[in-house]
This record gives C-alpha cells, sequence and structure tokens, in this order.
C-alpha cells in the first residue's frame, strides 16, 4: 500500500496521457519513462532530484532522503511502525525502527522549544 491521495491521483492521470504518447516498446509497463522513451533507471532519477533541489533552493538530496523523508514523516504524523514497514518494504522490523529515533529526537526537540525550563 501507498499513501495516494487526490492530488497524486490528479497527477497521474495527466502524466498516463503524456506517457501514451513518449513511451516505446522498450519501456514495457514502466510507469515512468524518460524523453526518449524508455524505461527510467535510478541514475536518471538521482540526476533529477538534484536538479531540482538545485532550483528550489534546497539543502542537496539524494532520493534515498526522500524516502528516509516520508518515513519519518508518516512516523511524526501518527503511523504505526509495521505500515511504515510495508510502505518502505523492509522484511525485518529493525529496519525500519532506526527511523523512530529520529522522531523522537524530533518530539524532544520541539517539547524542549515549547518548555525551555522542561
Amino acid at each position: 500500500m501507498v499513501p495516494f491521495g487526490v492530488p497524486a491521483s490528479r497527477a497521474l492521470t495527466r502524466w498516463l496521457h503524456v506517457r501514451a504518447e513518449l513511451a516505446t516498446s522498450v519501456a514495457g509497463d514502466a510507469l515512468f519513462v524518460g524523453v526518449r522513451g524508455g524505461r527510467v533507471d535510478a541514475r536518471q532519477i538521482r540526476t533529477v532530484v538534484h536538479r531540482l533541489t538545485a532550483l528550489a533552493g534546497v539543502r542537496d538530496l539524494a532520493p534515498h532522503g526522500l524516502r528516509h523523508s516520508a518515513a519519518t514523516h508518516l512516523l511524526d504524523h501518527g503511523s504505526d511502525l509495521r505500515s511504515v514497514q510495508e510502505v518502505l518494504g523492509h522484511s525485518s522490523l529493525q529496519t525500519t525502527q532506526r527511523y523512530t529515533h529520529i522522531s523522537a529526537e524530533r518530539l524532544r526537540s520541539a517539547f524542549h522549544q515549547a518548555h525551555p525550563r522542561a
């Protein structure tokens, strides 16, 4: 399962119309294709992410960082560890547990900011 809302649904619907015009037989059933119509690979994704972070004027981020941010966001907003494990595709819950440390750190920081004398 993947968290998927109305804005993502609209964007995907628009993309599928463009994809139909771009995709070649080499792409097969790949959802995302490049400008030449072939399947997008990890290097291309990394290049796009680096370019977009530069354009946005934010700290450089790798695709794995986006995955990490998404997992932390899910945990910070009430998702349980098992659900996040499924979204990330981790076979072991211990692998997913490393994200709980970051969430606990954020909680501690927010608490100290709100209650500096605590």
